[in-house]
């Protein structure tokens, strides 16, 4: 079989890669094995602002130009729905913190995103002492049904393969890769944390950020909008609801603990007071970076090797954009800015 492109990882990186790939007329093949379990249980919010610093994200404006028409076209591909724009509260605990909203609402680079009008939630289950602020431009993935829905797609395709890819019998030629009975002019490696197990890019600071989140029903909740507070609590439908996250950089396995499990209901208890039921207690991997920057580029020595990962907790607007960055870079040489390019990495590595 030969392709344009040999993906290996089918989470958001590796599908948004994929569709970039497809959308330009490129022959791909996707390889996964599912070890990676981020995208499937990711909260999958999305906002343009650091809630706890009320600062802009980097490249806020063009990801969301990137990002949401993506998911839309993808929706209308797939004919399914999983992009959910709606309302983000972040409730504010102090004067002080209304004082700095009102501040940073006024900032021309922040006025788009932060309403200078504060809310008060009407609800009796919340508290609200302070109000709350609203963003803009938010809402959320529903990240597993994409994945599903899009695995089938490409499936439909004859593009997927579900298997662990075994580097070792990766062949690099001067022009092309062989994989087994696969011939492909570029690989590249979109696996999240199982980088950890690539010989040809595991010297690169791929941390990891363990997260544990619930899935939670509430009846009497009756919640239309994301609150963001020490935890955040987003409505998926018949009254469930997603919960979390924690955050651990100690720990690398995805077990769920009795430690991240008391934090979260502690943080919920403090947010809501009405009963609710523990449907699903998740826990998985981030593909984090020490820099808080995105990894992507060419193997510093194999030129058909690359690597597109490190999106963090800000995968649902990283991903589409990046995917393009990178398809540029490969296809039209249009070089990587070096906040994201893994030659930030390696000037360092190979002084």
């Amino acid at each position: 079989m030969e392709v344009d492109y040999l993906i290996i990882g089918s989470g958001l990186a590796g599908i948004s890669l994929a569709q970039t790939c497809l959308q330009n007329q490129k022959k791909i093949l996707v390889l996964n094995d599912n070890s990676q379990n981020s995208t499937t249980i990711a909260g999958g919010l999305y906002n343009p602002v650091v809630l706890k610093r009320f600062t802009k994200i980097w490249e806020a404006e063009a990801q969301l130009k990137i990002a949401i028409p993506f998911y839309k076209k993808l929706e209308t591909l797939l004919q399914e729905e999983f992009l959910y724009e709606i309302p983000l509260l972040r409730k504010l605990n102090s004067i002080e913190e209304q004082n700095n909203w009102f501040t940073a609402s006024d900032k021309p680079t922040l006025s788009t995103y932060l309403d200078p009008n504060l809310e008060t939630l009407q609800n009796e289950f919340v508290s609200n002492n302070y109000k709350f602020g609203k963003v803009n431009q938010t809402g959320f993935l529903d990240t597993k049904k994409l994945k599903e829905s899009y695995t089938k797609y490409l499936i439909s395709i004859n593009s997927y393969l579900e298997e662990t890819f075994e580097h070792s019998k990766l062949v690099i030629k001067e022009n092309h890769i062989e994989y087994k009975t696969i011939k492909a002019k570029q690989i590249v490696f979109a696996e999240g944390f199982g980088l950890q197990n690539n010989p040809y890019f595991n010297n690169l600071p791929l941390d990891g950020t363990k997260g544990e989140l619930f899935i939670i029903k509430a009846e009497n909740l009756n919640l239309k909008e994301i609150i963001n507070s020490s935890i955040w609590i987003l409505p998926i439908e018949n009254n469930l609801y997603k919960v979390g996250a924690t955050y651990n950089w100690a720990d690398k396995t995805t077990n769920q603990t009795e430690e991240g499990k008391n934090e979260l209901l502690t943080n919920l208890k403090n947010l809501i007071s009405c009963e609710f039921e523990i449907i699903e207690h998740l826990a998985g991997i981030r593909p984090t970076v020490k820099d808080r920057r995105p990894l992507l580029g060419r193997h510093h020595e194999q030129k058909n090797l690359y690597i597109l990962n490190g999106m963090g907790t800000r995968g649902v607007l990283f991903a589409p954009y990046l995917s393009d960055k990178l398809f540029q870079f490969i296809e039209n040489n249009v070089e990587l800015d070096n906040e994201i390019s893994i030659n930030r990495i390696y000037k360092k590595l190979l002084r």
